[in-house]
């Protein structure tokens, strides 16, 4: 499944199909960001807000065999839109493993 991109700002997502950018929607009300994340369950994933900054962690590790262990880790910090309240963050990732961030603006 992939992500619509929207082009007006971007942030580059390394799990994101064919390497495209992923597309923010940025209004006057709210900003929401989708990022593909289908190689982790929702307990392997972390999203928090350190000042005007958005983190996402994300660590998979599965021990197959003797000889095969799969391991995958992310890490990304993004600067968040002007006027977004990080006291509204909301993240939510749903069957299809996509990641979806939400939070409101402040009221002008």
């Amino acid at each position: 499944m992939s992500v619509p991109v929207e082009r007006r700002q971007s942030w580059d997502w390394p799990l994101q199909s064919n390497d495209e950018f992923v597309g923010l929607i940025d209004d006057d009300t709210h900003f929401e960001v989708s990022l593909e994340a289908k190689y982790f369950t929702a307990k392997e994933i972390e999203v928090k807000t350190i000042g005007d900054l958005i983190e996402i962690h994300m660590d998979h590790e599965a021990r197959g065999n003797d000889i095969t262990n799969v391991s995958r880790s992310i890490t990304r910090c993004y600067k968040l839109p002007a006027g977004v309240d990080p006291s509204t963050l909301k993240s939510n990732l749903d069957k299809h493993g996509i990641l979806r961030i939400t939070a409101l603006k402040h009221k002008k």
